[in-house]
């Protein structure tokens, strides 16, 4: 057989093999999942409530980042801290104090990345039905529900503010109560279940916006000094590049923008703002203080 021939069959040869790979290598990529990014929050409202807030977010963030992004709900606060740090999820939407509690755990691991614009002043109520509670001191000897025990704005900060009131909520009430979630210490408080409730602003101003609270019959009677609260977290270790481009998107969000609007509306903010883990330092000396964080 002539050399050129050789050379011929050879040269087929080889790229038939080449051929073959780039196909065999086509179809793997095509039977692997596409890398999913998955994203979680404090469970402090109803589940189905977390969901459609989070959607429009959600398909946002899947351009910006070019991952296909992926709500995963969690059953509780600790549930969520304990997600992040254990890389069942790659960001939470945290609460003030769930973000303290998961930078503790986490030994520093944790970063918070934006929050709203709202969180840096931000405030909770305290809303009863009895005509005879109008301020902190009238709630000596009565009942009073918090949400979830690692709450900021249900829990933390409300328990921080009757603490500087001289008010001992362990001692000085009838009873406490817990109802893990703002929407249901409303709830609570409207049914008689307790005298009086405590919730973030934010929760509660949506309610009365959609009528699912009736203001002269549940009000509110004491509104706390701001504080800083919720943010987006991720850990330490996330990919620099994938951090930015988080960051960016939220960052981009513009309200003047019809789309941006909705989805900025959905989240109860005017705009995203860059957030530092500094800026929780008077939570974590509230949680201290309280006894709900040990040193």
């Amino acid at each position: 057989m002539k050399t050129s021939t050789l050379r011929t069959i050879k040269s087929l040869l080889t790229a038939s093999l080449s051929a073959g790979l780039m196909l065999a290598a086509a179809h793997a990529q095509a039977q692997s999942p596409a890398q999913v990014f998955r994203v979680s929050a404090i469970p402090d409202e109803a589940p189905t409530e977390l969901q459609r807030k989070f959607k429009p977010l959600g398909e946002y963030l899947e351009k910006k980042i070019g991952m296909k992004v992926e709500f995963t709900p969690v059953t509780d606060y600790a549930a969520s801290v304990e997600a992040l740090i254990n890389k069942k999820v790659d960001m939470v939407w945290f609460g003030g104090f769930t973000f303290v509690q998961a930078k503790d755990r986490s030994k520093n691991q944790i970063t918070p990345l934006v929050q709203r614009a709202e969180d840096e002043k931000f405030r909770s109520v305290f809303i009863t039905t009895h005509k005879d509670i109008n301020k902190l001191e009238d709630l000596k000897g009565k009942t009073l529900s918090f949400g979830s025990e690692s709450s900021t704005s249900g829990h933390l900060m409300p328990r921080s503010f009757l603490l500087a009131a001289k008010i001992n909520p362990d001692t000085d009430l009838k009873r406490i109560a817990f109802s893990g979630a703002h929407d249901a210490t409303v709830a609570a408080v409207a049914g008689g279940k307790v005298d009086a409730g405590a919730l973030n602003i934010s929760v509660w101003e949506k309610l009365i916006g959609e009528k699912k609270v009736d203001p002269a019959v549940v009000r509110v009677f004491y509104t706390t000094p701001g504080y800083y609260d919720y943010n987006w977290s991720v850990r330490t270790d996330m990919n620099a590049d994938l951090k930015k481009k988080l960051s960016d998107a939220f960052l981009a969000l513009d309200p003047k923008n019809p789309a941006d609007k909705a989805i900025l509306d959905l989240q109860r903010a005017s705009k995203f703002i860059p957030t530092k883990a500094d800026n929780y330092t008077a939570i974590e000396a509230a949680a201290v203080n309280a006894g709900l964080l040990k040193k």
